[in-house]
């Protein structure tokens, strides 16, 4: 658990001072690929980490949680984008002479033209607004209000959402079933004769193989979407790696100037608070699970495996449900979000059951058998596919326009930031009760707490304030030929 925290704990520093260049040049891709590349070298590297030098496997999942975290941001910027410039939307927009906010269509062209005709545009040196918007984009199509909770643009978020996590879980279930698969054969072999671990090894070996060829997939399938330029002065020598401290210090202000902004938008700044402590309840429910499962009930490896799928599908399964589910009763994506917090408080209280006496003496119900957490990792797997889905596209509407990235890189570290709390403080109860059912108490706890703000977030407020506060951003700071310099003048090597 310890180990965990401070992974991701890493990873949060980590996207703090990255993410946010997201927004800017080809940085989106290039990012995406070196911690996919990155990422899936530390997995392999995991076959030459034998018992005697287990603190470098350690230093390796540090690298790859943090890698992986990392990647999911860059991903999840591009949702917005890939929204923007859906043909469908494109086509509906072009009627009313309305430009959406997003970046350039084409990949390959280097201009920044989505935001305006202007090529000489370019955004403000923190991040957060579009620069040379024109102003039918928020009087046009859009107009001055910012469409329904209902509305086109969410619902095509939702769908690519959603999409997205299933087809993730999808592929998490293929190669979970071969590791499986590879896992049981390779400890029958002689392998297993010479290290006990080896088998293990070359199963990370093949996760690290997949998920550096799926990388490449990547780098030739999806599209560059060029962002505008960060500095125009070429830096050889020591002076790259200069610039490079520079663009680091830009993204911790990006980050603060992102904070400032979220501050004064109080559907962003509710939806956020309730985020913190959701991931951090769900951070906690993974890794207490896989702790209880083995210690408490002594599951084998294989087994831990299968329980693994069983979430795995069943989140799956639930991506895909929870739109169906949501449709059908007419809820608001905040009311989805809520329905899947109350199902995900089962688990723990479910946990807690086995302190009364009776349902102890029994000797089954409240996690007391092992077959028991298997229902448990199926209502586990639906819920954290709905609320991955839900939670990013919802955030995703209350998004200042030409500021994805950024926003995102602050919606994981505020995901991040929290997920080594919760852990830290359920190490602390096990290691002080020598049961790790107490941390069930705390877990049932924080789970709840994110409900009523979750409740409260209006998203129509939300999106006209975030329409609002780009457009205010853009004429406060003096236009885009003043900033453009001003970012020169901080990023540029001298």
């Amino acid at each position: 658990m310890y180990t965990f925290s401070l992974a991701v704990l890493v990873q949060a520093l980590t996207l703090i001072s990255f993410s946010a260049l997201a927004d800017y040049e080809n940085n989106r891709k290039t990012l995406l690929m070196v911690f996919g590349f990155a990422g899936a070298l530390a997995s392999m590297l995991f076959v030459f980490i034998a018992p005697p030098v287990f603190v470098l496997g350690s230093i390796l999942v540090v690298v790859g949680v943090t890698c992986l975290g990392s990647s999911f941001v860059v991903l999840n910027s591009y949702l917005p984008v890939l929204v923007a410039n859906d043909p469908s939307l494109q086509e509906g927009k072009a009627d009313d002479g309305a430009e959406m906010s997003s970046f350039d269509r084409d990949g390959g062209n280097s201009g920044w033209n989505a935001w305006g005709n202007d090529d000489a545009d370019d955004d403000s040196l923190d991040g957060l607004q579009p620069s040379g918007q024109p102003q039918g984009s928020l009087e046009g199509g859009m107009g001055p209000k910012a469409p329904p909770s209902s509305s086109p643009e969410l619902q095509l978020s939702t769908k690519i959402s959603s999409r997205g996590i299933g087809l993730g879980y999808c592929a998490a279930v293929f190669v979970q079933i071969i590791s499986i698969i590879m896992l049981i054969t390779l400890s029958k072999t002689s392998l297993a004769k010479v290290s006990a671990t080896l088998p293990m090894r070359f199963v990370l070996l093949l996760v690290g193989i997949w998920w550096g060829a799926f990388t490449l997939v990547t780098r030739n399938l999806l599209k560059t979407r060029p962002g505008p330029p960060l500095d125009t002065v070429s830096t050889k020598g020591t002076g790259r790696w200069r610039a490079w401290l520079r663009l680091v210090g830009f993204a911790w202000k990006s980050l603060w100037e992102t904070v400032k902004v979220a501050s004064k938008l109080r559907e962003v700044l509710m939806f956020l608070v309730a985020w913190f402590l959701l991931s951090d309840a769900m951070a906690t429910v993974s890794g207490t699970a896989i702790l209880f499962a083995r210690t408490e009930l002594k599951l084998s490896t294989p087994l831990i495996g299968l329980l693994s799928i069983t979430a795995t599908v069943s989140g799956m399964t639930g991506a895909f449900l929870w739109p169906h589910v949501s449709r059908y009763f007419g809820l608001q994506p905040n009311h989805t979000i809520i329905l899947c917090i109350v199902l995900f408080e089962l688990i723990p209280l479910y946990g807690l059951l086995a302190y009364i006496p009776f349902i102890k003496n029994w000797g089954v119900f409240g996690l007391q058998r092992p077959w028991e957490i298997f229902p448990l990792a199926v209502v586990h797997g639906v819920v954290s596919g709905g609320l991955a889905s839900y939670c990013r596209s919802f955030f995703g509407l209350l998004i200042p326009p030409g500021s994805e990235a950024a926003f995102y890189a602050l919606y994981a570290a505020t995901d991040k930031g929290s997920s080594f709390i919760g852990p830290a403080i359920v190490g602390a109860l096990v290691d002080a009760t020598g049961q790790v059912r107490s941390g069930f108490f705390f877990i049932a706890v924080i789970i709840i707490l994110p409900i009523p703000l979750v409740w409260m977030v209006n998203a129509d407020k939300g999106r006209r304030e975030g329409l609002a506060m780009a457009e205010s951003l853009e004429k406060s700071h003096g236009g885009p030929a003043e900033y453009a310099e001003e970012a020169e003048g901080l990023l540029a090597s001298r």
